[in-house]
């Protein structure tokens, strides 16, 4: 879990008056120790914000579903691990807030500003190595702009800077693990081997480490490959030509995953049409980057149940309890 998430989740805990135990992620535990250290420093009692560190995580997610003393669970992670803590955590009938995985669609119109879809395309895809869970995934460019969209594109994937990301210069840094490095690479392979063309990159970095892979762009990538149908979380566009909107809705729809679609369009009635259909939790109109504290943050489909942000993640939190009173005597 990245430390937006902590910190949003954290304020509702505390407004609502919870404690809290944090299990952060095996490979990125130092923000949570940080966000907590913080907390210490800042005055909280203890007991009220606790952390665990492991890497063996299956025994403390089963002490969190198992044990009665905790009353509800928030996870952000893997649809795997989420589904592994809805069913353990059914027993005991607990609240559980999941926010999983995407599959996110990224469709440009032939009515778009290209410019800014490019952009756009260039924020959402590339940050942090395109290891975000609403990280565009599918790229869907309508046929009369496809060719002139991947130049633009490829012009600027072509000057991005991959390096050592404490650099102020560099944009793209390494992967997570081996795991992903292996799942990245095995991905773009899989892609290539079923018919899609490597139109820039496809291939790791050694000269810079083991956990760098240059930013990929494949055209063509047929909808049976894992590109197509898994989220990567990688630095890795892959391209399909549509030619109506029907075509691209139905294709956008066909996942299990539905947290984040974003699609680009001037044209206003199309604009509303099409961010009722997609079956997302989030819709990025014209957008690349999404995600905001006041805003609600979850998805729909195998990407999760309950929100973060807004007054709506407050309720995660919360039991409504009706009181009737009456026949009082003052």
């Amino acid at each position: 879990m990245c430390i937006i998430f902590y910190k949003l989740n954290l304020s509702f805990y505390f407004e609502i008056g919870c404690t809290i135990v944090i299990k952060p992620a095996e490979d990125t535990p130092l923000t949570a120790l940080a966000l907590v250290k913080l907390a210490e420093e800042a005055g909280f009692p203890d007991g009220v914000i606790n952390i665990v560190t492991t890497n063996n995580a299956a025994p403390i997610g089963e002490l969190f579903c198992k044990s009665p003393d905790v009353k509800g669970i928030s996870f952000t992670g893997s649809t795997e691990v989420g589904k592994w803590l809805f069913r353990n955590s059914s027993d005991g009938i607990k609240r559980i807030s999941l926010e999983l995985g995407g599959n996110a669609p990224f469709i440009v119109f032939n009515t778009a500003n290209l410019e800014k879809a490019v952009d756009a395309a260039i924020a959402s895809k590339f940050r942090n190595c395109g290891q975000t869970c609403v990280s565009a995934n599918r790229f869907f460019l309508q046929h009369e702009i496809h060719d002139k969209f991947i130049d633009l594109l490829k012009q600027r994937v072509e000057s991005l800077k991959v390096g050592d990301g404490s650099k102020p210069d560099v944009q793209i840094g390494p992967l997570i693990n081996n795991m992903q490095f292996n799942k990245v690479s095995g991905y773009v392979e899989d892609a290539r081997s079923k018919g899609a063309e490597i139109l820039f990159g496809g291939n790791p970095l050694e000269k810079l480490g083991k956990l760098f892979y240059s930013p990929t762009i494949i055209s063509n990538v047929p909808s049976n490959a894992k590109l197509y149908m898994e989220e990567v979380f990688g630095p890795v566009v892959s391209i399909v030509k549509f030619k109506t909107e029907e075509e691209v809705i139905l294709a956008a729809n066909n996942s299990r995953r539905g947290l984040a679609g974003y699609f680009f369009s001037e044209n206003i009635q199309q604009v509303f049409r099409v961010a009722r259909l997609l079956e997302v939790g989030m819709v990025g109109v014209n957008e690349g980057l999404i995600s905001a504290a006041e805003a609600p943050f979850g998805g729909v489909k195998e990407s999760g149940i309950g929100r973060e942000g807004s007054h709506h993640g407050i309720d995660e939190y919360v039991e409504i309890k009706y009181i009737c009173m009456g026949n009082l005597k003052y």
